[in-house]
């Protein structure tokens, strides 16, 4: 799984020009998901989302955590975060898994990340063409790969 987080002061989703989704202070995470991806990845990556000290203390120092500013989460899947652009000038999604694949896996993901939030969290609507807003601050914005632990 590779997510891009981006801290935002506020985020939407809007799909067929009817806003379906919106948060304010937090993470707007963009979800790429794999075949090779399990419930192994989803434990690790939600557990570091949660705990990773990108939002600012009282001194301006990032240093809290979305569990500690008490954050709202937006989730929007996303294939291309996948793109292989080894080979000329149109990207490959090879790697990116199939909708049968992809949507328990994302499903998961949003359920997992809710518990552990203990809060309801925004998504996107899988598959669906849509626009994403966003106030980004900072800007932070920070990408994590469930395959590459150890970096």
């Amino acid at each position: 799984m590779r997510v891009v987080l981006q801290r935002v002061s506020r985020a939407s989703v809007t799909v067929d020009e009817e806003v379906t989704s919106q948060i304010n202070q937090g993470l707007l995470i963009l979800l790429g998901i794999e075949d090779a991806d399990s419930k192994e990845d989803i434990d690790w990556l939600c557990r570091k989302i949660i705990n990773l000290r990108i939002f600012n203390d009282s001194e301006g120092v990032m240093n809290r955590s979305l569990l500690e500013i008490d954050g709202e989460a937006l989730v929007v899947s996303q294939f291309t975060l996948h793109a292989s652009t080894k080979k000329g000038n149109r990207p490959s999604y090879i790697k990116a898994s199939k909708p049968d694949i992809a949507i328990p896996l994302y499903e998961q993901f949003v359920g997992q990340l809710q518990m552990a939030l203990g809060k309801k969290v925004g998504t996107g609507i899988f598959g669906a063409d849509m626009k994403v807003a966003l106030l980004n601050d900072g800007p932070v914005t920070i990408i994590i790969d469930s395959k590459n632990k150890d970096i």
